[in-house]
């Protein structure tokens, strides 16, 4: 079924960055990187990031903000793989959140994809 917009009036703006790092991302990390990152993009922050790991699958962080919010995905096998997804009904600004993923993370290889 093709997509269709079914609420055309309400602003969602979506981002999805992913790259390989050459060592372990922590959990120190993530929580620094969600809370910078609601500065970058102009967020209002209404909790702390929080950060849960699991044996199989590797770190996950969560940061809520007033429009939305962000999630961070960390893997450290089989690859030093991240993937961050940000979702929010507030605009901004791609090149700049991508820029600051980039560099925060030092990322050896990077994509990104907005929606």
């Amino acid at each position: 079924m093709p997509y269709t917009d079914l609420a055309p009036h309400i602003l969602r703006q979506r981002l999805v960055v992913e790259g390989h790092v050459s060592e372990n991302i922590t959990a120190e990390q993530i929580k620094e990187y969600l809370t910078k990152l609601s500065e970058v993009t102009e967020m209002v922050t209404l909790c702390p990031p929080v950060t849960h790991a699991s044996d199989k699958y590797g770190w996950a962080g969560w940061i809520h903000w007033e429009t939305s919010g962000a999630h961070f995905y960390a893997w450290d096998a089989p690859d030093l793989f991240f993937s961050v997804d940000i979702y929010t009904c507030k605009a901004f600004d791609v090149a700049r959140a991508v820029s600051f993923t980039k560099d925060f993370f030092e990322a050896i290889t990077m994509t990104y994809k907005e929606f």
